[in-house]
């Protein structure tokens, strides 16, 4: 039997999950990283994992919490799965070596904390930079396996079918392209199993929370190779992200209001009761909306959120990283409160894949924000990200345990071909148009929607799409010409989304049909 060859694309904490665990049980595997390891999202991840730890709290309300979020279109098996699985998830952790703050005041146990949508304190965290704590461990873990082979600098381009190569039998991933940074060079790397763990598609909008990193590449490999996607017009935005000029879009925790932050209006009134009897601890999408409708009526550039009420060392002892962040903008958040805006956050949808992360291609899986497996539905329950990053990797490793024997070994793949190509003339174009692009997608597919603002949406992204497709086949490649073509792949298949949807449910809200309809449907798209 042939030795297998796994290919994990992306290094957060999906991905190494997912390496760690097939690692540990004797398979070798490639892990490729567009940058440095720590360069995609899960660093950023503020807040934690939820996953049922208190006495008073049950798997049933954490079930309920999951599926009341999710507006009707989650899968009722899978949340069911994932949520019951949490302890064992952070149990794994924990095992691993991460530190999950605790209480003195509890006997030492796990502090926990409260996020909007939740109806019970089950947030497990590392003080406020839970995301970061979790991806120095494992990637620590991970450089040190004998069976993890780390490949830094290498940016996936597409995925290598096997029709291409002319073999009959099932279509399945015999291989990928992908650029190498160090050397700018195109190389074709063998598989008999590939995993897309690449993270979300945020960077579509000009404003978002995310890393440069997000930029939709396993969605549009996926999708070019002919896998199915779905619920891609659910975006999550993030209510409060910091407004300021060299922030860059610097989130401030959903914990920060959980632990009593109010959002004020700028002449200190409290606005969002008004909107939802659950105030700040509402879910993310009400929140989001109730503040681009506040900024919209008081024609505003941010709104405000305070904590400066709470003890200045309870502040700095629960988010030392977020005030320690904003002092260096000369905000101190003990005594002041912080400008914020909403931006892009999350991608909800992604390639169609089942509970353990199997796409429509026999050998290619799809894991966390890449992926739709039916938890989050129309919206994503806070820190229950993390949580199925750990979850359906722990799946998918005991189904690519058991189908090694079952896949076949990947033929001689046939070398890039460049010989039509030459050194693009203008680089500005590249840069022009993936702006146009994100200001187009931020002005018309943002948190509130309309028929004409969506169709205004794909003429552009349709004429971007011809303009980025002629570069690409053209001109030598580069990082930004692949990001790029990758963005208005998924930018396209948003707004197609989007359009199908004649209703507002969850994160999707039209003023052309305000209601929701009675039956829920998921909205699926198939590349013919």
């Amino acid at each position: 039997m042939a030795e297998p060859q796994i290919l994990v694309i992306g290094s957060g904490l999906a991905g190494l999950a997912l390496a760690l665990d097939l690692a540990d049980r004797g398979l070798p595997v490639q892990v490729l990283s567009k940058g440095p390891l720590d360069e995609g999202s899960t660093r950023y991840a503020q807040g934690g994992i939820a996953a049922v730890q208190d006495a008073d709290d049950s798997f049933a309300a954490h079930i309920a919490d999951t599926l009341s979020c999710g507006a009707g279109l989650c899968d009722e098996a899978v949340v069911e799965r994932i949520i019951t699985a949490a302890p064992q998830a952070i149990d794994w952790l924990v095992e691993r070596g991460v530190q999950f703050s605790r209480d003195p005041e509890d006997g030492g146990g796990f502090h926990l904390a409260r996020e909007g949508g939740h109806s019970f304190r089950r947030i497990l965290h590392s003080h406020d930079a839970t995301g970061a704590a979790i991806a120095r461990t494992l990637q620590a873990q991970a450089a040190r396996h004998a069976n993890i082979h780390l490949l830094e600098g290498y940016l996936a381009i597409d995925l290598i079918g096997s029709e291409r190569l002319g073999l009959g039998g099932p279509r399945r991933c015999v291989g990928v392209y992908a650029l190498e940074s160090a050397s700018q060079q195109v190389r074709a790397l063998p598989c008999t199993t590939v995993v897309l763990a690449t993270g979300g598609a945020s960077k579509i909008y000009l404003y978002t929370s995310n890393p440069d990193t997000s930029t939709g590449d396993g969605i549009a490999m996926a999708w070019r190779a002919g896998c199915r996607v779905a619920n891609l017009e659910f975006v999550q935005f993030h209510p409060t992200c910091l407004y300021h000029p060299q922030a860059k879009s610097f989130l401030i925790s959903e914990a920060v209001r959980g632990e009593g932050g109010r959002l004020l209006l700028p002449d200190g009134r409290r606005f969002i009761p008004e909107h939802d009897s659950r105030a700040e601890l509402a879910p993310r999408d009400i929140v989001a909306r109730s503040i681009d409708y506040e900024m919209k009526k008081h024609g505003l550039d941010n709104v405000f959120l305070d904590l400066s009420h709470r003890p200045a060392d309870f502040i700095r002892e629960h988010f030392p990283t977020i005030h320690r962040r904003c002092l260096e903008f000369g905000l101190d958040m003990t005594k002041t409160a912080l400008p914020v805006v909403p931006a892009a956050h999350y991608t909800c949808g992604g390639v169609l894949t089942d509970a353990a992360g199997l796409t429509d291609l026999p050998n290619v899986y799809a894991l966390g924000e890449a992926a739709c497996t039916g938890l989050h539905g129309a919206n994503r329950l806070a820190s229950n990200s993390l949580l199925e990053c750990l979850v359906v990797a722990r799946a998918a490793a005991e189904r690519i345990q058991a189908a090694v024997g079952e896949t076949a070994a990947s033929p001689p793949l046939p070398a890039w071909d460049e010989s039509r190509v030459s050194d693009a003339d203008e680089s500005v174009v590249v840069a022009h148009n993936w702006d146009e692009l994100r200001r187009a997608m931020w002005d018309y597919v943002g948190i509130v929607r309309t028929d004409k603002r969506l169709q205004r949406a794909l003429n552009r992204v349709l004429m971007l799409k011809e303009e980025i497709r002629e570069f690409y086949h053209n001109f030598r490649i580069s990082r930004d010409l692949i990001e790029l073509r990758n963005l208005v792949e998924v930018a396209e298949l948003t707004v197609r989304s989007a359009a199908a949807r004649k209703e507002s449910r969850g994160l999707h809200y039209t003023l052309d049909y305000p209601e929701r309809l009675e039956k829920a449907e998921n909205t699926v798209l198939i590349n013919n």
